[in-house]
């Protein structure tokens, strides 16, 4: 009776552009695969030696030099295993988003991607060619075709795969995360392999790079399109995937880890992304400013779950409109988490402020001016402490107020990274609650009371907002969902609020272009996900009025 193929799944954290760290990383894990966990073949994700999105380095002909000599390397490091890598691969005809099978020092196959993904985050129509020809080879007499990524979410290419023999697909990806990505990936393995009656390897790359964050989940699903193996989100490893002997090949049962809700899995995500950028940019710590509200709050408990404690100092800014329970809930939330924490008034910087500019505001009424200029007090110590100890300033603001534009240009916007860009006002109150289930670190009230810039006297945040259970559907609507003025107040919402929004959106996109990066945990976030012109006459709320 033929032996089990044992699969060896390398869900790996890799550096984009470091291709001799990538290729090191490989053979190590290659060594393991082979010597500790006995598999026959390792896969490793889509593009793995450069890293994924290598975005315009790709047009660099240093960094295709980079990844041939890694190759060679790659292939003289494969012995007594079979080894699925990604890599782009320059040919006489283009550069092609490849992978290829290596056995005891020689290529036996490669594949090239059929399907190159130009939409959202992803841009590889612009440094790409198109591979138009299956790929099988035979691992243990077991036909294995080879896909990546995007060609497992279209018919085509796996059935080409099958129609030359496979009779088990692998599938080599760079799959980003956003809130509940997880599902529609196995939908969409699950309906190729179902279609095929073959099973589907699924490998995914896991770490942050720059706004994407890469969950990993790699899975395998059976012929009959059932999930029959899940592993862990969020952690780096290599997995084993077994295999017994039949046609076509049947994945031995494993247990399946509970699904994580919402909440953990996008706080997880945002965890890791903003380790990553820390890390992987080689900052010394992280420093942000700590107001007493919930945004800040749950930063800086993101902050102390990415990189520790001792390397995280947290800063209370106080001005004449801070109140005395900010300054409180400030002080513990910097206790529970163990921070390095300190006390800087704005109040001599404010006052400065105003006496210089007292000739140039004279008989003019206080307005939002005085208000961004305590923000851009708070912004001016921030990035100083960022320079001097060369610590990464984390911007506090969340998708929310970057949406409407409720944040000080040079003020709290002011910062090297954004951990909570994309996460609306009310996710972020969810995230505050898993993460107190966890260990307490945010005061209740914190939790309780209205939301506040505390910038001038009495002011909470519905005084210039719609309450934000409003705000955040519309926002949904518009920004990810691309919905029209008309659709969005058919759907119950009143037109006044509608139209405030997205007035507040569109005049506001000259902000969001200079604002810091953070990590994309939305089907749509800003950044390289939505490319909207700063000058344009479009009217997004035209319609409303014939409604009204």
């Amino acid at each position: 009776m033929a032996a089990a193929l044992k699969i060896a799944i390398a869900q790996l954290n890799l550096l984009v552009g470091d291709v001799r760290g990538n290729t090191d990383e490989c053979l190590q894990a290659i060594t393991r695969a082979r010597d500790v966990l006995a598999c026959d073949l390792i896969i490793f994700p889509e593009l793995t030696l450069t890293g994924y999105p290598p975005e315009d380095l790709l047009l660099r002909p240093g960094l295709i030099d980079q990844v041939e000599a890694g190759m060679r390397r790659f292939i003289a490091g494969v012995q007594g295993i079979d080894a699925v890598v990604g890599y782009p691969l320059r040919e006489a005809t283009g550069l092609y988003n490849a992978a290829s099978l290596v056995r005891d020092g020689a290529v036996l196959a490669t594949y090239r991607k059929h399907l190159l993904p130009n939409y959202g985050v992803f841009d590889e129509a612009r440094y790409f060619d198109v591979g138009s020809e299956p790929c099988v080879v035979d691992v243990k007499d077991i036909p294995i075709g080879i896909t990546i990524c995007e060609d497992l979410w279209e018919p085509g290419p796996t059935r080409a795969a099958c129609a030359a023999g496979a009779r088990l697909i692998v599938n080599l990806n760079a799959s980003p995360y956003h809130l509940e990505k997880g599902h529609a990936r196995e939908e969409a393995a699950a309906a190729r392999a179902e279609e095929n009656g073959v099973p589907v390897v699924y490998v995914n790359l896991i770490g942050g790079q720059d706004e994407l964050v890469f969950d990993g989940a790699s899975f395998v699903i059976d012929a009959r399109g059932q999930l029959m193996q899940q592993y862990p989100p969020f952690v780096s490893d290599i997995f084993v995937a077994e295999f017994s002997p039949a046609d076509p090949p049947a994945p031995v049962p494993a247990t399946i880890p509970v699904t994580m809700n919402i909440e953990e899995s996008a706080y997880r995500a945002i965890v890791l992304g903003v380790r990553d950028y820390i890390e992987k940019n080689h900052f010394r710590g992280v420093v942000l400013g700590l107001s007493g509200g919930i945004d800040s709050a749950l930063t800086l408990a993101i902050a102390v779950d990415a990189i520790g404690a001792e390397r995280v100092e947290a800063v209370m800014m106080p001005s004449r409109y801070t109140a005395d329970m900010s300054v409180e809930d400030a002080r513990s939330e910097a206790e529970a988490l163990g921070v390095n924490y300190r006390v800087i008034s704005i109040e001599p910087m404010f006052n400065a402020f105003l006496e210089g500019l007292a000739d140039e505001f004279a008989g003019l009424p206080p307005d939002t001016t005085e208000e961004n200029i305590q923000a851009r007090c708070r912004g001016v110590l921030l990035m100083a402490i960022s320079n001097k100890q060369r610590k990464i300033l984390l911007t506090t603001g969340n998708k929310s107020e970057m949406a409407v534009g409720y944040a000080t240009l040079y003020g709290d916007m002011a910062g090297g990274f954004a951990a909570i860009k994309d996460v609306s006002k009310t996710l972020v109150y969810r995230l505050a609650a898993y993460r107190n289930s966890v260990a307490p670190v945010i005061p209740a009230r914190v939790l309780e009371r209205p939301p506040s810039a505390e910038l001038r006297p009495d002011q909470t945040d519905v005084d210039s907002l719609p309450p934000y259970d409003v705000l955040d559907p519309i926002l949904e609507m518009y920004v990810e969902e691309d919905r029209s003025a008309i659709d969005i107040v058919a759907a119950g919402f009143d037109s006044g609020a509608v139209k405030q929004v997205i007035k507040l959106v569109d005049r506001n996109e000259y902000k969001r272009r200079q604002a810091a990066p953070g990590v994309r945990i939305t089907r749509r976030a800003f950044g390289r996900d939505r490319r909207y012109p700063i000058t344009s006459g479009f009217d997004n709320t035209q319609g409303i009025s014939e409604i009204e």
